[in-house]
């Protein structure tokens, strides 16, 4: 966010590093760990704050309150603070969000609103950004299941098909990987060439495994070409397909 206000890029990790080590020294020094990124930031930068001075002169300031000027600052009523809050919060707020929100996938939004319920209800930032990342990992799983591509070709003797798999391989997207095969069909020979894809799960082995033996308890031979280092690695630690026993099972 203050990368866009700024306009300048940022070491994302640095800066974490930073507010962790600052919020474990602080708590040696009397004070509650936080996170100023919203509140002091964004005041800072709309004050006219450009550089590191800007921001180093925020921590001595801090600091100075906390050791110094402590006895004082414990005397400033909870409700004036309370008050300082509510401007930060409204300062702060993207209000233009609302006016776009039956814009935005509905996945986002139930994301977003989940999170501030979820904050609201059990007064824990950290328990309602957590549930939001656990929502929006399985709606992205959800979608990228749905990227799975696969397309065949039939050799002018109809004897040998090729099929070209691209995608990710994972535990949402095996039905519809296994659903673009036929079976059926008389085949002497068939290659399933797997080089725009990425296995990612034992899910997906399974379900490799399914195909080929399926094929050949037909009799028709398989070739696995394009696999790339990764994915051979766990084909060759889970699949079975290769293994003697593995038709007769």
């Amino acid at each position: 966010m203050i990368d866009e206000l700024t306009d300048t890029p940022s070491n994302k990790n640095r800066e974490a590093v930073g507010q962790g080590i600052a919020n474990i020294i602080t708590g040696f020094l009397g004070g509650m760990a936080g996170c100023g990124m919203i509140g002091q930031s964004v005041i800072n930068i709309k004050s006219g704050g450009r550089t590191r001075l800007s921001t180093l002169c925020a921590g001595v300031l801090l600091i100075v309150f906390i050791l110094v000027l402590g006895n004082w600052v414990k005397q400033i009523p909870m409700a004036s603070l309370v008050g300082v809050m509510f401007m930060v919060s409204i300062g702060t707020f993207n209000w233009t969000s609302l006016q776009t929100l039956h814009l935005v996938p509905r996945s986002e939004t139930a994301v977003m609103v989940t999170t501030v319920f979820v904050t609201v209800l059990s007064r824990n930032l950290g328990l309602g950004v957590l549930v939001g990342i656990v929502l929006s990992t399985v709606f992205f799983s959800r979608q990228i299941a749905k990227v799975v591509f696969v397309d065949s070709l039939l050799s002018a003797d109809q004897n040998y098909r090729t099929y070209s798999i691209a995608g990710q391989l994972f535990f949402l997207s095996v039905d519809q990987f296994l659903a673009a095969f036929d079976f059926s069909e008389n085949l002497q020979r068939v290659k399933i060439d797997l080089t725009h894809a990425h296995i990612w799960d034992q899910a997906a082995v399974t379900a490799i495994d399914k195909v080929v033996l399926k094929f050949r308890r037909h009799g028709t031979e398989v070739d696995l070409v394009g696999v790339n280092a990764a994915s051979a690695t766990l084909l060759d630690k889970l699949a079975v397909h290769n293994k003697s026993v593995a038709v007769d099972s």
